[in-house]
């Protein structure tokens, strides 16, 4: 649904009328019950086939359409939310993450990328940052529905004594020796730059690591015999490249690339889907940070 200014704001005049007249305009989907609804708080509105609008007469007009637009979604809302607690009743889902709250659900499993960015996609979603819960509405249920299983399957992956379970399992083999040293290499905050594709330095860009800010290049020649399990496809010709994590209001001025970027490319300019987590990420973290000052 839209509102517009009144004729007589734009200079036009509803036909038949002999002058301008204070008033307003709206449009919307036909629907014959919000036809009928709208004629019986508006009485004296006419339809404008040229606009292909309704005129509502008055100088208090389009303060009544707001009005009664506000009303009409706080309708569509309540007639959503009903129909997602009947589909919760008809088809619930029973998880110990998720409790029944009075305006809708409310989910709370250990942290996990995937539960978050799950649930980020879930319409009328929000975290709570003190209760640290999400918070979601009835009128969401089908989505939530859909896409409980992958939540809820994460959430017991991150569980304490899962994780704890699966790194017993891990001591002493081969896969835990290169995640040790994977993660030991990640905490030198290093990464092989093609020495004839530099990147920017103090701007964000995008690399395997996710966008990152460069901050020197050093004229040091990486040895691919020793980083190769670390860094696929590096080269002789490669040189360090220092980073650090970008800030929310770097990443914020960060101009996304409008073109998808060569699979072969070290760094690239992040799209508008990398960028958009990365904020996220960069905003929280900055929350936290801030929370944890004296």
């Amino acid at each position: 649904m839209t509102e517009t200014k009144s004729p007589a704001d734009q200079g036009e005049v509803p036909p038949g009328d002999d002058g301008p007249k204070p008033g307003a305009e709206v449009s919307f989907p036909y629907d014959r019950m919000t036809v009928d609804q709208f004629r019986r708080h508006f009485p004296r509105a006419r339809w404008n086939d040229v606009r292909k609008a309704w005129f509502v007469p008055g100088r208090t007009a389009s303060r009544r359409i707001g009005r009664w637009l506000a009303e009409l979604e706080a309708e569509a809302d309540a007639h959503a939310d009903a129909k997602g607690r009947d589909a919760f009743a008809f088809d619930p889902i029973d998880s110990p993450y998720l409790e029944l709250g009075k305006a809708g659900f409310r989910i709370r499993t250990p942290y996990s990328k995937t539960v978050v960015d799950e649930l980020r996609e879930v319409p009328f979603s929000r975290w709570d940052g003190d209760l640290r819960i999400w918070h979601v509405p009835f009128r969401s249920y089908e989505e939530l529905r859909r896409r409980w299983p992958d939540i809820e399957a994460a959430a017991r992956r991150n569980e304490p004594e899962e994780r704890r379970r699966r790194a017993e399992e891990r001591k002493g083999t081969a896969q835990e020796m290169r995640s040790r040293l994977r993660s030991a290499e990640r905490k030198r905050r290093r990464y092989p730059l093609p020495a004839d594709d530099l990147p920017p330095i103090g701007r964000p860009v995008a690399t395997s690591y996710g966008i990152v800010v460069f901050t020197y290049v050093t004229g040091e020649l990486v040895d691919p015999g020793l980083v190769a399990d670390f860094y696929p496809g590096v080269t002789e010709d490669c040189l360090w490249g220092y980073w650090r994590v970008p800030t929310f209001d770097e990443l914020v001025r960060t101009w996304p690339a409008k073109t998808s970027t060569p699979s072969d490319s070290k760094w690239w300019q992040p799209t508008i889907e990398e960028l958009r987590p990365a904020r996220r990420a960069a905003r929280s973290r900055e929350a936290r940070k801030h929370a944890t000052m004296p």
